[in-house]
């Protein structure tokens, strides 16, 4: 099968499409045929060797993590799935070497959810990593209310995006960091944008002049601390990017797979209350151009590997 790998840590120039044996299937996992896989943050700096004190790479690795595809095969424990279903899921092991970007994937069944039924194969690439981790964030460590004001940190981004909707859908009033330029499209997912940069405390303070209830941060550094000073007495702070959080209090947070949470947001997707934004898409062969773009950091959504060659390679593919 073709995949791309690298051998070594480094840029994005260390990936290389390669020829790789199709994936064995253990007893509780299922072979996908990959029609898509999404790119994070996570993928470069696992190319780049930012966390190999907790995730010791088997090279060659292939990267990803994220994926939408099909069924081929279950395995000898796996009743849920059968050939044909279109699935999705958040293909993450305890160590770096079998990744999605490929044409076919060993996932463990525990990773895999329904694929949303209204969403194109490209779409529901995007919603596994960033749809749990806004999903857990917000039920699991913030526990957001009705009615309460939350704080949502790079809202056009892939995880804010969501996250910013998933707020709005819980009942809260949504307040979301971002760039002039993604002002409407934060507007339209439900949030209040606020501009980044200096003077961001001040902002948050003449936005909510009671404070805020609780904080999605996926910035760090500066903006976790003016979340900081912007909380209510007793709110909640947690943060995806900067271990520095508890610091302040707060909680740290590294996405878990989780089938359970993974199939209300495909049942929250098919309702309408969850959309994924992608806003370019590139064919197997340009992964390491999809990884610089994503590694840009000013990607508005999501980035997405197309492996069945059904979207035309470095031009948007024309879906939310």
């Amino acid at each position: 099968m073709k995949a791309i790998s690298y051998a070594r840590y480094g840029g994005p120039e260390v990936l290389e499409l390669t020829e790789m044996p199709e994936p064995r299937v253990g007893p509780d996992s299922v072979l996908v045929k990959v029609r898509a896989a999404a790119v994070n943050p996570v993928d470069w700096k696992c190319r780049e060797g930012y966390l190999d004190q907790i995730l010791a790479p088997v090279f060659p690795v292939v990267p990803g993590w994220d994926v939408s595809g099909v069924v081929v095969r279950p395995g000898a424990a796996v009743p849920e799935f059968a050939a044909g279903d279109e699935v999705i899921g958040y293909v993450r092991e305890d160590f770096l070497s079998r990744g999605t970007f490929a044409e076919y994937v060993a996932a463990p069944v525990r990773a895999l959810a329904r694929k949303p039924r209204n969403l194109s194969f490209e779409e529901a690439a995007g919603l596994p990593l960033a749809g749990l981790t806004a999903y857990q964030v917000l039920h699991k460590v913030l526990r957001v209310k009705r009615g309460e004001t939350v704080l949502v940190h790079a809202a056009a981004g892939g995880a804010g995006s969501i996250a910013v909707q998933l707020a709005a859908h819980l009942g809260a009033r949504v307040l979301g960091t971002a760039s002039e330029r993604n002002h409407d499209f934060v507007r339209s997912l439900g949030g209040e944008p606020v501009a980044y940069g200096d003077g961001l405390a001040e902002r948050l303070r003449g936005l909510a002049p009671g404070g805020v209830d609780a904080v999605f941060d996926s910035v760090g550094g500066d903006a976790l601390k003016a979340s900081a000073t912007a909380l209510v007495s007793g709110g909640r702070l947690a943060s995806i990017t900067d271990p520095a959080v508890v610091e302040y209090g707060g909680h740290y947070w590294f996405v878990r797979p989780d089938p359970q949470d993974l199939g209300h947001l495909s049942e929250l997707a098919e309702q309408g209350v969850v959309s994924v934004h992608v806003s370019e898409t590139f064919p197997l062969e340009r992964a390491a151009d999809a990884h610089r773009l994503n590694q840009e950091g000013r990607t508005r959504g999501k980035i997405v590997v197309t492996v069945d060659g059904d979207t035309a390679g470095g031009e948007t593919s024309g879906v939310r």
